[in-house]
């Protein structure tokens, strides 16, 4: 018996070196496997792009999960003889980053806004690829069977090249606009927000109604009104219909008189209320519109730090919050507070980082007009150029991109790849500048300088699948796009998954993959979301170092429906843990038979051993169905269960009275069986449980490869 065999399995000693003899082979790069004969030239090509971690810090549960999901297909691939791509990447994750380096410098007594815009980008970036290399430190101990050769950086030159054409792209086709528009902005980190980064929280808090000359308004944010000299009426409420459409009315306001017109709008809801609203359009998406139709002036209220601006008389310079009561005693002290509904409930959007309510601002940005890319993305889907394998999301994706507004791709944050524009300094017009050469503004004549903006991250990110395989020429585009899978969190099917379709056909004129996974969320064990405030946040190598990854690995697999969230027990893991060893002890058992008996791998088989061979190999078709139909979690299920109760409990328990006998040719016969049985569980378990299963393949007296990620898959 092998030596290694004396002892019992221990992953901590075994799994870096394994790894290592991996990554040595150069099989994680399919070109390596073809020059190799590995694989043929003309195989049919599998690939996977990776959804790449944000370069800022350690992985977590979520990110296991996806490792664990997409190693299993990657490797199931490469054994079945396919041309297999497993492109590895980082995400320099724009806002996240910065927000998280934010942090840092708070503890450093340090504020990103007393600094020069290229110092901190310098020290982000320093950080950053700092904890990149960290980060692909833990892939590989995860198992990640990724061609690491190709790897890619979300601000590498060719990506930031591509991401400016396709903004160049939009621009020359119509679809590109720079405008003053109603943005989401967060005064704490100073930037605008799509509506996908803002989060809703649902709160009770006062409504005031005040009399506003002759009508009652009503108002949670008594702070924006100083502004207010539009009152909006439905045409169609007949209890207003001597008021006519532009007529002025005097009226006594917070800081005085005022004279207030009338707008006739669809805007105004008859059933609300009193059917009389006044509008704020600076800090109202609503109001904007309505201001828009009818042409009106508006000011702005609010500034960019949360602060109300001169506009406000007495309470300039004031936050919201200190403010908001000492307007409504001012405006009740005129008799003008008619009553305050202290049971309002309604939903506040908030930053998604900070929780900070975002405040309404109209600012000048880049904004992409989505309904025509949405439109065809829908259409692909329709006509089944791809699929969502869970119902529940692709209804979801089909409501979103139903609905889609336009998107806000600019940030006013120093870390991310730099809009190639030109804003004017006096119209502020703005112009796409790939070659940095316009230098006069065409409307005005004005100066021109760069736009300090950088772009969404998602607006890179969305790019992705086309990036990283060189499009439009590289032979990997060729080869390997569209992709044959994207798995990915179910959280991030608007933020990546309906903007990689969009942006996929758009550019390259078909769909970036083929099936859509959508993993769920990774929970505690008591099914609580995971966050570093309530301390049950698990690391995926805190738990790896403890049980070994190919018991994380099942841990997470195992019971894992697609598209619906997991809880993460130890002590489920602790149960793979156990079946890990299960392993290394059935293989210890039948090498030791080996030894004992010979193996003849030409001896014709008993009748018995011939209908337990066929049981092995149903089971090896049964597996492959599972994982072509993407059900990994079925697959990882049908192996523990075969391999623990069906071959350990009974099939060696039976091989022990046949090997103690007398009868040479039914030992040699059941000797063969046991060794090809074990072969083809190893090679099934593998993709699953790479670590062990490798371990145990090197001690294999006769084997097809010398290693086990490139022997073939059993095909019957």
């Amino acid at each position: 018996m092998h030596e290694k065999f004396l002892k019992p399995y221990n992953p901590e000693e075994s799994e870096k070196a394994i790894y290592k003899i991996w990554e040595d082979s150069g099989f994680f790069n399919p070109d390596v496997c073809v020059e190799k004969g590995v694989t043929r030239s003309d195989a049919e090509p599998f690939s996977v792009i990776m959804p790449p971690p944000n370069a800022n810090g350690s992985l977590h549960a979520g990110h296991a999960l996806f490792v664990t999901l997409q190693d299993v297909m990657t490797r199931v691939a490469r054994m079945q003889g396919k041309r297999t791509l497993w492109f590895p990447g980082a995400d320099h994750a724009g806002f996240e980053t910065q927000v998280v380096y934010e942090k840092k410098l708070q503890k450093e007594g340090r504020s990103r806004f007393g600094m020069e815009p290229k110092d901190l980008y310098k020290e982000i970036l320093d950080f950053t690829l700092s904890n990149k290399s960290f980060m692909e430190g833990q892939l590989r101990s995860l198992g990640a069977s990724c061609d690491w050769s190709r790897e890619l950086f979300t601000l590498d030159e060719r990506v930031v090249h591509t991401v400016h054409d396709t903004f160049k792209k939009l621009d020359d086709d119509g679809l590109l606009y720079r405008g003053a528009r109603t943005v989401n902005w967060c005064p704490k980190h100073q930037t605008s927000l799509s509506n996908l980064e803002t989060e809703h929280e649902e709160r009770t808090e006062p409504f005031y109604y005040f009399q506003y000359g002759p009508f009652v308004i009503g108002t949670s944010r008594p702070e924006t009104k100083f502004g207010d000299k539009y009152v909006v009426m439905h045409p169609d409420d007949t209890r207003y219909a001597e008021y006519t459409h532009g007529q002025k009315i005097d009226l006594e306001w917070i800081n005085g008189p005022i004279t207030a017109t009338v707008i006739k709008d669809v805007a105004g809801d008859p059933e609300m209320g009193s059917g009389v609203m006044t509008i704020t359009p600076w800090h109202s998406g609503i109001d904007f519109e309505v201001a828009k139709r009818h042409n009106l002036d508006y000011e702005q209220i609010i500034n960019w730090q949360g602060k109300l601006l001169p506009i406000a008389g007495e309470f300039e310079g004031m936050s919201i919050k200190e403010a908001r009561e000492k307007i409504v005693e001012k405006l009740e002290k005129k008799g003008l507070l008619v009553k305050i509904d202290t049971t309002y409930k309604h939903t506040v959007p908030v930053c998604y980082k900070c929780a900070r309510e975002i405040e309404p601002q109209i600012r000048q940005q880049w904004f992409v007009t989505m309904k025509p890319l949405a439109d065809r993305a829908l259409k692909a889907l329709a006509d089944g150029e791809f699929r969502i394998l869970t119902e529940q999301h692709e209804k979801i994706f089909r409501h979103w991109l139903t609905g889609i507004e336009d998107w806000n791709i600019s940030r006013q944050i120093v870390w991310g790849i730099p809009i190639p524009a030109k804003i004017c300094a006096k119209c502020d017009a703005g112009y796409v500048d790939l070659t940095n050469s316009i230098v006069t503004c065409t409307a005005c004549g004005g100066e021109v300088v760069k736009d300090p903006d950088t772009f969404d991250t998602w607006f890179s990110s969305g790019q992705w699948p086309y990036v990283t395989l060189g499009f439009p020429d590289g032979d990997d585009f060729k080869t390997y796009y569209p992709t044959t899978v994207m798995e990915t969190a179910a959280d991030i099917i608007f933020f990546w998954v309906a903007r990689m379709v969009m942006f996929g056909l758009y550019r390259t004129g078909k769909v970036p993959f083929r099936d859509v996974y959508l993993h769920g969320l990774v929970r505690d064990k008591h099914g609580k979301k995971m966050s570093k405030s309530k301390g049950n946040v698990t690391a995926p190598t805190e738990i790896s170092e403890k049980y070994g990854t190919d018991a994380l690995r099942m841990g997470l697999l195992i019971g894992n429906t697609a598209g619906t969230d997991m809880n993460l027990d130890p002590d489920k893991i602790n149960a793979y843990k156990k079946f890990a060893n299960k392993i290394w002890n059935i293989s210890r058992f039948v090498l030791n038979a080996v030894a004992d008996a010979g193996l003849d791998l030409t001896h014709a088989l008993q009748k018995e051993d011939t209908i337990l061979l066929s049981e092995v190999q149903e089971l090896a078709r049964d597996v492959t169905t599972d994982v072509e139909k993407y059900r990994l979690y079925i697959a990882g299920e049908k192996l523990y269960h075969y391999t623990w109760h069906r071959f350990a409990d009974e099939v060696l328990e039976e091989s022990k009275q046949i090997l103690q006998g007398d009868d040479e040719s039914l030992k040699k016969s059941r000797v063969r069986t046991l060794y090809e049985a074990l072969i083809i569980q190893l090679k099934l378990l593998h993709p699953f449980m790479p670590f062990v299963t490798e371990e145990i393949w090197q001690a294999l007296p006769e084997r097809e490869t010398g290693l086990l990620m490139v022997a073939k898959w059993p095909k019957e």
